[in-house]
């Protein structure tokens, strides 16, 4: 199975920036469809945005659409994920999550295998 190591994350004040990147490694990137959740304190795991084998297969979670894009590296078998416009909201620990499949997969977390172990998002007002 792939492993997955995320960073990226800060402190950023609300309306800033940030761009998060997940470096896989133990095996081929190839074939792998890839996808970032977020925990928020408190709050259960949930769904930011996918990216498919094939980067022209892309969605995002509503909270996030406009305002974040995901995008894949191959060469480097990385995938990142830039966040703008941030929210306080947004505070919470983000985290990496990777499965073996070409196919557009949902937005459960029980669909990925591979999981990185987060890194921490601080949207502050």
């Amino acid at each position: 199975q792939v492993q997955l190591v995320e960073s990226g994350g800060g402190l950023v004040q609300a309306g800033g920036s940030l761009k998060l990147s997940c470096a896989a490694s133990g095996r081929a990137f190839t074939g792998y469809a890839m996808a970032w959740f977020r925990q928020p304190p408190g709050k259960e795991r949930e769904f930011v945005a996918f990216i498919g084998w094939n980067p022209g297969s892309s969605y995002y979670s509503d909270s996030v659409k406009g305002r974040s894009t995901i995008s894949r590296d191959s060469a480097k078998n990385t995938v990142y994920l830039q966040m703008n416009i941030l929210k306080p909201a947004g505070t919470a620990v983000y985290y990496c999550a990777a499965e073996r499949s070409t196919h557009t997969l949902g937005a459960g977390t029980g669909l990925y295998g591979a999981w990185g172990r987060g890194t921490q998002v601080t949207v502050s007002s």
